[in-house]
């Protein structure tokens, strides 16, 4: 542990890791070996170039290549990562049949940590192998070694992660009031003419000067955002390449999800859906906005999307089934008329809701294919949202601590649709 880590941060590191090593032991590993910043950050309270190497039971052994001023118990600089097993083995340890973080690495790196091995120090004067050739004679081509593929890890990372430690909890709890507090503060930032990306822009500046780090981590290839989204009119129709509750053009081909430059005019809605990082924590909060007085219809559909996370929050409690929770909504999007317009139009997001934390998309999900329940200690969002052809987008989310008693919504802000 860092000499540095605060004794309260240190007394959580203890449960989370306790929490892991208590998953090891079905993989049919030695210990995982983790080198992604989320990872590390969540076993050792930083983030730094290196690994750690969590054993089936005691405390991990941390190795740092940048920066070397880090110091503490049982951490250790190297140069690489095939430093290693040399220093486990001098320190009376075996590094192992290892579990690795497979679905967060590129597979250069899978096959770097992969082969990280003991070197044994040659035998002076040992005999020959019962198979070595005579002297003068070549020896026959060698056979190569078997070696035991690596153990996939992350599934047991994203579980041990989706429950939350009291610590991690608290930290949440902060980031989400603090989130409502500036979310509150949007309808302000509108000025008549502007565009979606210049409202974009303020609510994302109000976020950060409220104290957001900004950096927006999603998990799983390919997926990419910045701080949120911000849609406007039609553009909430667009589909994404990216899988969110809703896309958007964007501005470019390079990022297409999210704001397009549309001008913000009366009779449209606008969808504000900016996240908020509190010391690496990520909390969900989205609002709709009408530009001007709404028709019935915008503010039934609205309506209806409020009724859906309020029902659904009312029932999301442990043990609760997420894929029921799920047709839950959809039951109550449809009985409102709006199943063709529920998560988008031509092409629909199948959750409306997911887990949260050091990701913005963590385990449970709250979706048609999900096999999971909620446990007390899951952080989850909620984000019902229908699409309105000619309108845009409307509809609500916060995030909520499943708590043994219920769900606690942490990001508690007026669901209204606010005139602009």
């Amino acid at each position: 542990m860092f000499a540095d880590t605060p004794p309260d941060l240190a007394q959580d590191l203890f449960r989370r890791w306790a929490k892991i090593q208590s998953g090891i032991r079905w993989l049919d590993a030695r210990a995982l070996l983790l080198v992604t910043p989320v990872n590390l950050y969540y076993t050792t309270g930083k983030i730094f170039s290196g690994c750690v190497w969590l054993p089936l039971s005691g405390t991990p052994r941390i190795f740092v290549r940048r920066p070397q001023t880090l110091t503490g118990a049982n951490v250790h600089p190297i140069r690489n990562y095939e430093e290693v097993p040399r220093i486990l083995t001098e320190l009376g340890e075996s590094i192992g049949r290892l579990a690795l973080e497979s679905e967060e690495l590129i597979y250069g790196t899978i096959m770097r940590l992969a082969n990280l091995r003991e070197k044994k120090p040659p035998v002076e004067n040992a005999p020959p192998a019962p198979d070595a050739a005579p002297a003068g004679e070549a020896a026959p081509p060698a056979e190569p070694a078997r070696k035991r593929p690596p153990i996939d890890g992350s599934g047991l990372l994203r579980k041990s992660r989706c429950v939350k430690t009291p610590y991690e909890l608290a930290l949440m709890r902060e980031g989400g009031a603090r989130h409502a507090a500036v979310v509150a503060e949007f309808p302000k930032l509108f000025t008549p003419g502007m565009t979606d990306h210049a409202f974009a822009l303020e609510c994302e500046a109000a976020v950060r000067r409220a104290g957001s780090l900004g950096l927006f981590r999603i998990f799983g290839a390919g997926m990419e955002a910045f701080m949120g989204t911000v849609l406007a009119g039609d553009n909430a129709c667009a589909p994404s390449p990216y899988d969110f509750a809703l896309g958007g053009a964007g501005l470019d081909p390079s990022l297409p999800v999210g704001q397009s430059g549309v001008e913000l005019k009366p009779g449209m809605t606008v969808l504000a859906d900016i996240a908020y990082n509190h010391r690496g924590y990520l909390t969900d909060c989205s609002r709709a906005y009408s530009i001007g007085k709404p028709t019935l219809d915008t503010l039934r559909a609205h309506q209806c999307c409020v009724d859906i996370l309020n029902t659904v929050a009312e029932y999301a409690r442990p043990g609760a089934y997420c894929a029921e929770l799920h047709q839950m909504a959809l039951d109550m999007a449809m009985a409102s008329g709006y199943a063709d317009n529920f998560m988008g139009l031509s092409q629909k997001a199948q959750f409306v809701g997911h887990g949260t934390g050091l990701y913005i998309n963590e385990w449970p999900v709250i979706g048609v294919k999900s096999l999971s329940s909620l446990e007390a200690g899951n952080v989850i969002a909620l984000e019902p949202k229908i699409v309105l052809p000619g309108v845009g987008a409307v509809g609500v989310e916060d995030t909520f601590i499943i708590t043994k008693n219920g769900a606690e919504n942490i990001t508690p802000c007026r669901q209204d649709l606010v005139v602009l």
